[in-house]
């Protein structure tokens, strides 16, 4: 039986406005956020690299829908979009249990989040040291605002655990 290869794009949301005296929960993107999150959504819908994803999950915080807004105002056009309050405050392993009730018929997904659990996620998938060791280098320099690591897996999403992706690229588009 062939196996099919899936890909995952982990998004750590844009920069957001520091937002003293408001909930996190409600920060907006700041200018520059605004600005990056656009040049993401360019990035991402450059047809050379085929990874417009079939499935968006994001989290409910204004700051992460501001950031897909930003996605599409750059071009990129989601099929279906989930805001899902799991990711809001989420670490690596409640990350990867949303991952893991993703339909088989979806073959990309584009998760859009928050540090810590955003960069924690992507280095535990990707801990075998399976895929480009440029991208691995930096993925381990850090995760910034709008940082962007793509991985792929073979197989199911019910599948997907630590050290079963490999990290294919990783990006930090600037607008």
């Amino acid at each position: 039986m062939p196996t099919t290869e899936r890909t995952l794009l982990l998004l750590r949301h844009a920069k957001a406005q520091h937002g003293e005296g408001m909930p996190d929960h409600d920060r907006e993107l700041a200018p520059r956020g605004r600005d990056d999150s656009r040049a993401v959504g360019r990035w991402l819908s450059d047809p050379s690299r085929a990874l417009a994803p079939d499935l968006v999950i994001c989290s409910t915080s204004e700051r992460t829908r501001q950031t897909l807004v930003g996605l599409w105002a750059g071009g990129l056009s989601p099929s279906e979009v989930l805001f899902d309050e799991r990711v809001y405050d989420a670490g690596a392993n409640g990350l990867l249990d949303v991952l893991l009730e993703v339909p088989d018929s979806v073959m990309t997904v584009l998760m859009i989040g928050h540090a810590p659990g955003i960069p924690m996620l992507a280095k535990a998938l990707a801990l075998n040291g399976a895929g480009s060791t440029d991208a691995l280098e930096r993925l381990s320099k850090g995760f910034p605002t709008s940082a962007l690591a793509i991985l792929w897996l073979e197989g199911g999403w019910a599948a997907l655990s630590a050290g079963t992706a490999h990290l294919r690229e990783y990006v930090v588009p600037r607008g």
